[in-house]
């Protein structure tokens, strides 16, 4: 294995385990804040005040960085609230 290879497999990894990654929640027009809420407070591990301020800014910004953390963190999460039909993604 060449030296650019093992640098490659290591910024690889770095982005895999790095803490630069967030899952970003949008807007939509479809669910309440209350389901928007419990489903942060069980997916994210927010406090009922933080949700509601995602929540919130959510709402009148039109997205919000909820969870930041490494993808392996972030992936379950993401899934998780796409299952709850809410609109994310991992940046």
């Amino acid at each position: 294995m060449s030296v650019k290879e093992k640098e490659k497999n290591k910024i690889s990894e770095d982005s895999i385990i790095g803490d630069e990654h967030q899952i970003i929640l949008y807007n939509d027009d479809f669910n309440t804040f209350d389901h928007v809420i419990q489903t942060l407070i069980s997916v994210c591990d927010h406090t009922p005040v933080q949700a509601e301020q995602c929540t919130l800014i959510v709402h009148y910004k039109g997205k919000c960085s909820v969870k930041s953390g490494t993808l392996i963190d972030l992936k379950p999460r993401l899934k998780k609230m796409v299952d709850a039909k809410l609109s994310a993604e991992i940046i």
